[in-house]
């Protein structure tokens, strides 16, 4: 796809956002259900995945680990988004990588220490293109996927969330 198929393919989603912004506010969904064990077991549309506990919480590994999953859907909007914004300014972009890390400390999801933080302390994200482009271009093109990655802008400028529990006997 080049700049033009998208801006072709966008131009009308564009037009209808702005005259009708209602129109762009879309809600996403996912669900699991409980399943044998300590796991999770979710439908993504295309495949079953059932989650279960890393090893360092006493995990077998055998199951996906949710840590993991949340890095792999950062990797995804991440290089989607990259490549969209490649496409859209005439990038000359030939291939890459993109990758994350997060550090977790075990201790604060094990309970053992009340001090230490539940969740990641740092994420990584980087990307290794191959690109003749200059750096100048290359900065352009990592700024706007920054800006425009929905899960790095999430992760970066968290959301109010809302935790209910429904009961039933």
């Amino acid at each position: 796809m080049n700049a033009e198929d998208l801006r072709a393919l966008q131009a009308p989603l564009k037009e209808s956002y702005k005259a009708d912004p209602a129109a762009a506010r879309v809600t996403l969904r996912a669900s699991g259900t409980l399943g044998e064990g300590l796991s999770c077991r979710l439908e993504t549309g295309r495949a079953l995945i059932e989650a279960g506990l890393h090893p360092a919480t006493g995990g077998s590994g055998a199951q996906a680990c949710s840590g993991d999953m949340l890095l792999q859907a950062l990797v995804a909007c991440a290089g989607v988004t990259l490549n969209a914004v490649a496409t859209a300014i005439g990038f000359e972009l030939r291939g890459g990588t993109v990758t994350a890390e997060g550090d977790l400390d075990f201790r604060g999801t094990l309970g053992v220490d009340r001090e230490a933080p539940v969740g990641f302390s740092a994420i990584r994200l980087r990307f290794d293109l191959d690109t003749p482009e200059p750096q100048d271009r290359i900065d352009t093109l990592t700024k706007l996927a920054e800006r425009y990655c929905v899960v790095l802008q999430t992760l970066t400028v968290p959301p109010a969330i809302a935790l209910q529990v429904a009961a039933h006997d």
